[in-house]
């Protein structure tokens, strides 16, 4: 049986992609395996699993974000902050300690041309054999698609936004 460490992504413009992450994490926290959760877009506001996070000694969690890009008054700065973010997805490669690493939301700044693709692909290759990478975001690359040995696409059928609810604490965030 193979144990090797898998490239898993979470992609789709439905709901569960970050919630489907940490499910691996507390999954794998249950293992007693050190987890890593970088999160390029969250950032403003204080999420559920970041509160938690906070009692969990197996967890680094990184908000790295500046918030929904799509709400940004300064995208250099939301450029800066991915690239910041990245330099930290890399060094956690390096080190090699966490054996689950979630780089959370990084979809976006590859599809805004923030973080360069091949130079992912590139780091994804070299990354330890022991180590489990889970991507999460809409517009993944092709090419990453390709790469990953486990693509979830959600997809969305129905969402109480949709009925003008608002997003809940507990459930959204």
């Amino acid at each position: 049986m193979n144990q090797n460490g898998l490239l898993i992504l979470y992609t789709g413009h439905g709901k569960g992609k970050t919630t489907a992450a940490f499910g691996m994490a507390y999954r794998a926290m249950g293992r007693s395996w050190p987890v890593a959760v970088v999160q390029f877009i969250k950032g403003k506001w204080m999420t559920g699993e970041r509160l938690f996070s906070k009692e969990m000694p197996l967890l680094d969690l990184y908000v790295m974000g500046e918030g929904f890009t799509w709400e940004s008054e300064d995208l250099s700065r939301d450029q800066k902050a991915a690239e910041k973010a990245w330099e930290i997805c890399e060094k956690l490669m390096e080190e090699g300690r966490h054996k689950l690493l979630i780089f959370d939301e990084i979809t976006y700044a590859m599809h805004y041309g923030w973080i360069d693709v091949e130079r992912v692909r590139a780091s994804l290759r070299k990354r330890s054999s022991e180590q489990t990478v889970v991507i999460t975001g809409r517009y993944a690359p092709e090419a990453l698609i390709a790469d990953a040995d486990l693509v979830t696409e959600m997809k969305p059928v129905k969402h109480p936004f949709e009925h003008g609810y608002k997003a809940q604490p507990g459930v959204d965030y």
